[in-house]
């Protein structure tokens, strides 16, 4: 490895990620000094000035100057900094980063892939690292054609409390949603069993920002993982009802329809 120590900055607007990508650099990396954390990308321009730090990890989606535009500004200003972007964005997306970025993370964080990421910078910067610089004019252009596309960014991960505890939860592992009273309930498999967490949203606005291919809404209170179906069934009332989880959740007349010509 280079004799210079090696520096970092953090950008994320969600505090809980800052911290989490922070902690879990700490555990991996220990010998990466993390120079700040920044909310946005202008603060994260202003340490990166300040620090001159080998590595910025960025978000892609932050306001006052997302993590693309500072990305595109350090390349500008021809800085050493390398750019670790970090981000939501589905698979086909992500193949522009896999071409031309230094690294990426996706949300939410997994242990495995940032170890994979810490890995290959440390590879980077060894004395005799020859790794040709990463495109990025060309990760540029091939983000805004799939802006211009429009592909729908539909979420990836959700955060969700149980307890006094924020969880960040990969919406694949969500079996379903329901609406209790005044707030939504998530439920999770975990260990053979279903965990329950709160949601601080609607329902009707947590189905606009869900796969529509992935979560349908069986229900005026439920929505429901298709992936996790377990079966269907007609109860001897006539009502149909799906399993998830070990769980019957009634499905509504309007629904039944579609089953019939899935399933």
């Amino acid at each position: 490895m280079s004799q210079t120590p090696l520096t970092a900055i953090i950008a994320d607007d969600e505090p809980l990620l800052r911290f989490h990508l922070d902690k879990a650099l700490a555990d991996v990396w220990p010998e990466l000094e993390i120079k700040g954390l920044a909310e946005n990308g202008e603060q994260a321009l202003e340490l990166i000035e300040a620090h001159q730090p080998t590595i910025a990890f960025l978000d892609i989606r932050m306001p006052k100057c997302d993590g693309m535009q500072a990305a595109k500004r350090l390349m500008e200003n021809n800085s050493a900094t390398t750019v670790v972007f970090v981000t939501a964005y589905d698979e086909y997306a992500v193949q522009a980063f896999e071409n031309n970025a230094a690294d990426y993370l996706l949300k939410p964080l997994s242990e495995t892939r940032l170890e994979q990421c810490v890995t290959r910078l440390k590879q980077k910067f060894s004395v005799d690292a020859t790794a040709q610089a990463p495109d990025m004019q060309a990760l540029f252009q091939q983000m805004q054609q799939l802006a211009e596309q429009k592909i729908p960014n539909y979420l990836s991960w959700i955060r969700a409390s149980k307890g006094e505890d924020i969880h960040l939860i990969s919406v694949s592992e969500v079996l379903y949603f329901k609406a209790e009273d005044k707030y939504v309930s998530l439920f999770q498999q975990e260990q053979n069993k279903t965990v329950e967490y709160v949601l601080r949203t609607s329902l009707k606005e947590l189905l606009t920002q869900l796969d529509p291919d992935q979560f349908w809404q069986i229900h005026r209170s439920t929505i429901v993982n298709v992936s996790a179906i377990e079966r269907v069934k007609k109860e001897f009332t006539g009502k149909m009802v799906v399993i998830v989880g070990g769980e019957k959740l009634p499905v509504s007349r309007a629904m039944q329809a579609k089953f019939n010509t899935c399933w």
